[in-house]
């Protein structure tokens, strides 16, 4: 099974991916956690990210779909996955139709209200950013 998880920050796209996660024993794949890690761990791709998120701008395409296509040809991905945070615009959807075939997209939508008072309760480690 091969998911696409698209919904604002606090529509519970993460909640649903561990659900699918385990339902069908597939590797959850959030671009948001990996380009985390890779600044975490100082990488060249973390250096290169790590620019854009400091100064509040988005990732340009090219980095997040090589990053995306990278990660959909480890072998956890043969028997499907679930992704999230990808694709977030239309340069990203092109490219992915590109990479892969999609079994489902879920589309999570939740009032401004409920993402915002969703969000508000959450915690963030000052370490790991997690």
């Amino acid at each position: 099974m091969r998911i696409v998880l698209i919904g604002a920050p606090g529509a519970g796209k993460g909640v649903y991916a561990q659900y699918f996660k385990e339902k069908y024993c597939i590797p959850h794949i959030s671009t948001g956690d990996i380009f985390r890690e890779e600044i975490a761990k100082g990488t060249e791709l973390g250096l290169r990210v790590k620019q854009y998120v400091e100064s509040g701008q988005l990732v340009p395409d090219e980095i997040v779909i090589e990053v995306v296509k990278n990660r959909l040809q480890q072998p956890d991905t043969q028997r499907g996955f679930i992704l999230d945070g990808f694709p977030r615009t239309l340069v990203q959807a092109e490219a992915l139709d590109q990479i892969t075939t999609i079994d489902k997209a879920i589309h999570l939508n939740v009032s401004e209200e409920v993402a915002v008072k969703r969000l508000s309760g959450r915690r963030v480690c000052p370490v790991c950013g997690r």
